[in-house]
């Protein structure tokens, strides 16, 4: 069976915005993961060489096919490297880099295939395997081929089955009445309340309960909660206080405390004059 070169970087095209529609409308569906496998360890690195090499006589098919699993192997890593240091690796940044990688790879190679007539032009060969006609160096390229490409779809299926777990922590912020970071209250008169913003952000990777209490030099003057967030849910609210006695630099704490602990999590605090 033999398929034109040209003919093959329609499909790749086609089936890789198929799997573009599933990612967005379908995102749990078994689809994503069949087509998602040769859209990374596959699809990259032939568009490259199809890019590259553009007569048949370049390179036969069990080469083609060898450099396209590895130039996958290669160029998706460093895809993700480019995007750690850019716009973050997320589902989204990956599909439309590869993406784009792919589209773009494939227009060079359409352009070029058009330079060469039909016969010299790629043409894919299917051949029907027979084992027993194969030299003992095909044998031993063909094992290592399959544990290369079965190791890579395990390592793969690894990642998506038993995602890392990222950094554990809680964002606490305090910010003046206007949401800045500056300005607080510093300042009271005894009859004064002062308000501030607290912040809470979870990054824990779970749903956290949490409650904020407020002293005025050891003393607590009121509490804020509970308030549940979700993973990556944010929270934000006005906490007042009202000095009890006049003095200068008296402390006023927030504490944080986190599910039913009796500790504080964190801890911030302003100093205020009351006169």
């Amino acid at each position: 069976m033999k398929i034109k070169s040209v003919y093959l970087l329609y499909s790749i095209n086609i089936l890789m915005a198929v799997l573009i529609l599933i990612i967005v409308f379908l995102p749990n569906n078994i689809l994503r993961i069949i087509l998602g496998l040769p859209f990374v360890l596959f699809v990259p690195g032939y568009t490259l060489i199809a890019a590259l090499y553009h007569r048949k006589s370049d390179l036969d098919g069990i080469q083609r096919l060898a450099l396209s699993l590895g130039l996958s192997i290669a160029v998706v890593p460093l895809i993700g490297l480019i995007l750690n240091y850019t716009w973050g690796i997320t589902t989204n940044s990956i599909l439309v880099s590869i993406t784009v990688f792919v589209v773009v790879m494939s227009v060079i190679a359409w352009f070029n295939l058009r330079r060469f007539p039909d016969g010299e032009q790629v043409v894919i060969t299917i051949p029907r395997f027979s084992w027993k006609e194969r030299s003992q160096l095909e044998k031993i390229l063909s094992i290592i081929l399959v544990f290369v490409i079965l190791g890579a779809i395990g390592v793969v299926v690894y990642a998506i089955a038993v995602p890392k777990t990222g950094e554990r922590f809680t964002e606490f912020y305090v910010l003046n009445s206007e949401g800045e970071a500056s300005d607080y209250p510093t300042k009271l008169n005894l009859s004064d309340t002062g308000n501030v913003t607290l912040g809470i952000a979870n990054r824990e990777q779970q749903d956290v309960s949490y409650k904020i209490e407020t002293k005025i030099d050891g003393v607590p003057v009121s509490t804020i909660g509970p308030i549940v967030l979700k993973n990556d849910e944010k929270y934000e609210t006005i906490a007042t206080f009202k000095p009890q006695e006049v003095g200068n630099h008296q402390k006023v704490e927030f504490l944080l405390f986190k599910n039913e602990s009796l500790d504080p999590y964190m801890e911030l605090h302003i100093w205020v004059d009351v006169k």
